[in-house]
């Protein structure tokens, strides 16, 4: 079977095993920007998610054998490689990289969310600080309920399919998302506070 664009995760990683690396190209191409974003959400860092990126790869080509398509889709067993590897870099550091420090970030993470209507600098604007704000909370999430929004919110991952990846029950990610949800919400409300009382004070200056 020749490798193409409509060929399925696993089957292109089955010929890239056999010396394919048209496959595998094709395979990374299509993984590595979910995997990119998924680091850079949980860390806040484009360093950080860009060798979390290469390393996720490398660790798969590296024990090929690990992977088993019978436990679960291979774009799930690369959530884990990374997932993994974010957690053991944020264990090490102890530390979070504001996204702040990482303009261009900021600008990448507008441009992949809803357009907005061209010529609108006024609009663009509110809309970089809404997502660099939800950014932000996000990051401040403890990990454990920061990896369950990231995947179920933002990547879109089911109840199972992120249960699976991360080794607990069904019900514990429900409730970890749960908790996620309104930590965010208080977190971006007490945002929100502050900057309307940042306005306040500069209209009364």
């Amino acid at each position: 079977m020749k490798a193409s664009p409509q060929t399925s995760d696993e089957e292109l990683w089955r010929l890239a095993r056999a010396g394919d690396e048209h496959a595998f190209t094709l395979l990374y191409r299509r993984r590595q920007g979910a995997i990119y974003r998924f680091a850079w959400q949980m860390s806040g860092s484009r360093s950080v998610a860009e060798d979390v990126t290469q390393e996720s790869f490398m660790a798969l080509l590296g024990e090929p054998e690990r992977y088993e398509p019978a436990r679960g889709p291979l774009a799930a067993y690369l959530y884990g490689i990374a997932r993994r590897q974010v957690l053991r870099r944020l264990e090490k550091e102890r530390a979070f990289v504001a996204l702040a420090a990482d303009e261009g970030d900021s600008a990448a993470a507008c441009a992949a969310t809803q357009p907005v209507a061209p010529h609108d600098p006024l609009a663009d604007c509110t809309r970089r600080e809404t997502v660099a704000a939800v950014r932000l909370a996000v990051l401040a999430l403890p990990a454990h309920y920061r990896e369950v929004v990231v995947l179920c919110e933002l990547h879109e991952l089911s109840y199972a399919e992120a249960a699976e990846l991360l080794a607990c029950a069904v019900g514990t990610v429900r409730s970890r998302l749960a908790r996620g949800r309104a930590l965010l919400s208080e977190r971006l409300r007490a945002l929100r506070h502050v900057e309307a009382e940042v306005e306040v004070k500069r209209c009364c200056a």
